[in-house]
């Protein structure tokens, strides 16, 4: 049984017109009656987002202005009802998390077959995420992964752990201090210890490895 609400409206951000096009045509063959609305930036997406509800959103993560990851994180807060899914050519741990984070329900591939991209929107009526299959596989190839430490030099503390965990959910170092009640210098210190062990260098890269580890959970 179909448990999707019927999509009437839509966004699509995309800054290449001939690629906006494309995924335009990709939607109505897949929801004919849905009226659409297009932007070729971060900023024309936001006004957008605050002058109209959406059903559905196809977002392009590198936009002239900024991020995709903005418009998503908006859409999330302010209209949560909307299918966000993200339109793109990057297959990498570092576009892929982040954009699971910050509230993507769905990512696919601008490069792959139209009739692809149609069937993973065409899933949405079913409830189901739509995922390009390179992405699926990569999610099931992390979550496959055995959370066992790794060796001795790269166990953390549980301090650090509780820190990694909170850092992975977008917190500041000092919203950090302030829950574990300790300064904002160690949280600080908690943080740089933490991506010396685990050998990275942002905060995207230990979100990454937080999923890996099992310290937090990213819902598609």
């Amino acid at each position: 049984m179909d448990s999707t609400p019927a999509l009437s409206t839509g966004l699509i951000v995309e800054d290449q017109p001939a690629t906006a096009e494309w995924l335009l045509a990709r939607t109505l063959e897949t929801f004919p009656d849905l009226q659409v609305s297009q932007a070729g930036s971060v900023a024309e997406g936001r006004r957008l987002v605050a002058s109209q509800s959406f059903d559905l959103a196809l977002l392009d993560l590198g936009l002239p202005d900024g991020s995709g990851l903005d418009l998503i994180r908006l859409l999330a807060t302010q209209q949560p009802q909307c299918i966000r899914v993200v339109t793109t050519i990057y297959t990498d741990d570092h576009h892929v998390f982040p954009a699971l984070r910050a509230g993507a329900q769905g990512y696919l591939l601008k490069d792959q077959p139209a009739h692809k991209v149609a069937a993973a929107l065409k899933g949405i009526t079913q409830g189901e995420p739509p995922l390009s299959p390179t992405i699926a596989r990569r999610l099931m190839a992390v979550f496959a992964e055995p959370v066992a430490e790794r060796n001795d030099a790269v166990r953390l503390s549980p301090r650090e752990k509780q820190t990694l965990t909170l850092v992975a959910k977008g917190w500041k170092v000092s919203e950090v201090a302030a829950h574990m009640q300790v300064t904002t210098n160690t949280a600080s210190g908690y943080v740089k210890s933490i991506y010396r062990k685990l050998d990275v260098s942002n905060r995207s890269e230990a979100t990454i490895e937080a999923v890996r580890m099992g310290l937090v959970r990213t819902e598609i």
